[in-house]
């Protein structure tokens, strides 16, 4: 009897990804990310001669949160993607809900970041410069402030919006992951789709400002999708609450309501701690 033949492996990127591999292939857990709050595990999964690196997060290392139900963060990672995918802006990696070697939990595809995008700055002035935009003052030591400012740039800007519709607590700039290739995808969104206001982010500097026409068009596409027999409605129904779901056709009729970006309500802390 002759030997199998060997297929090759080919290591995938976001181009050539698809939830198909994510959902149906094996993981190996390669280590643990400390600096997570939960438990991060980076993995490999491979499926049919294709391999990707990937994070997997166990719903069993999730650490209980006071505003959130137990349990259900890794739903909401789904769901941000869910809603990203949604908008046609592919600003989260693909994203699914599976079992794993610590049982269910999510799994998303790693992103490789460049160090050359410079997104997020802290500047000795008062006003921002051109390109930037500013998002408040920020003690730097010894009794010196400095304007902590965000990169006057439209994949920030959608992902605000993005943001604003998921109802975001936690965008970090540690969150920020641009490519090489131009891309810039959001990650780590286990605190979101909250009933209740909760956006809490470092990209405000468009606070107030009117949305662009492209925002105007997908929040429209959002409202339909989001319809009792909607594409949209029917993915989340599976992954977070009614009341959730409603809240985000609320979150999404007032943005097209007003034609703005959302400004602080005042009752959150507008910005997480540590920001970065």
């Amino acid at each position: 009897m002759s030997a199998p033949e060997r297929i090759p492996t080919r290591r995938v990127t976001t181009g050539a990804m698809s939830a198909e591999l994510l959902a149906e292939g094996e993981l190996t857990v390669r280590g643990r990310i400390r600096e997570a709050s939960n438990a991060a595990l980076h993995c490999t999964v491979s499926h049919q001669g294709r391999e990707a690196d990937c994070i997997y997060k166990p719903v069993a290392g999730e650490r209980p949160l006071w505003d959130f139900p137990d349990g259900t963060l890794a739903q909401r990672e789904v769901a941000a993607y869910a809603v990203s995918e949604a908008t046609g802006w592919g600003l989260v990696p693909p994203t699914v809900l599976r079992d794993g070697p610590y049982g269910e939990g999510m799994c998303q595809l790693w992103i490789e970041v460049t160090s050359e995008s410079e997104l997020l700055a802290l500047v000795d002035a008062e006003e921002p410069e051109p390109g930037w935009k500013a998002i408040g003052f920020a003690e730097v030591g010894e009794g010196r402030t400095a304007l902590l400012v965000h990169a006057d740039d439209e994949r920030l800007r959608r992902l605000a919006v993005l943001d604003a519709v998921i109802n975001n607590a936690d965008r970090k700039g540690g969150h920020l992951l641009p490519t090489a290739e131009g891309r810039l995808y959001g990650i780590d969104h286990g605190v979101t789709f909250n009933a209740e206001n909760k956006l809490r982010t470092l990209l405000w500097g468009w606070a107030g400002e009117p949305l662009t026409g492209e925002a105007v068009d997908v929040l429209k596409g959002l409202k339909e999708s989001l319809g009792e027999s909607g594409a949209l409605t029917g993915r989340l129904t599976a992954l977070i609450t009614a009341a959730e779901i409603d809240a985000v056709r609320a979150r999404v009729d007032a943005l097209l309501t007003s034609g703005k970006h959302p400004e602080p309500s005042g009752e959150w802390p507008a910005i997480p701690w540590p920001p970065v």
